[in-house]
């Protein structure tokens, strides 16, 4: 049963940073893509930022760039968001999402999400 599990959510006042992190676990073939998504109260869920790991190409929603990074750690399977200069808008819940095949899956990918993960900058 593959799961991603992400951490390092919290409270931070404005300019701060927070680092998150996203776990993938389980019996894994191979992963195409790992993203940060956000939804913040009342609106619909973002994306905050993608790797295309076949392409080795990142991509960032105009809000967070320059001040967020995106990174993997392609030998513990686990997707990272570091975000600096944090604002009160950057004030979500925060989900990693992950398009990769299990093992024994065939070749087609699949999404998954994590639970989410709470992110709250204080003015």
């Amino acid at each position: 049963q593959v799961q991603l599990v992400e951490s390092g959510g919290g409270l931070v006042q404005a300019g701060g940073s927070l680092r998150l992190s996203c776990a993938a676990s389980g019996s894994i073939f191979r992963i195409n893509t790992m993203g940060w998504y956000r939804q913040a109260p009342g609106k619909q869920r973002e994306l905050v930022a993608e790797t295309i790991i076949s392409l080795s190409r990142t991509n960032y929603a105009d809000s967070v760039k320059g001040r967020f990074t995106i990174s993997r750690d392609n030998a513990k399977n686990t997707l990272y968001l570091q975000m600096n200069s944090l604002k009160p808008e950057d004030t979500a819940v925060y989900f990693c999402a992950a398009n990769l095949i299990p093992v024994g899956a065939g070749r087609n990918g699949m999404d998954y999400w994590g639970e989410g993960t709470l992110v709250t900058v204080s003015s």
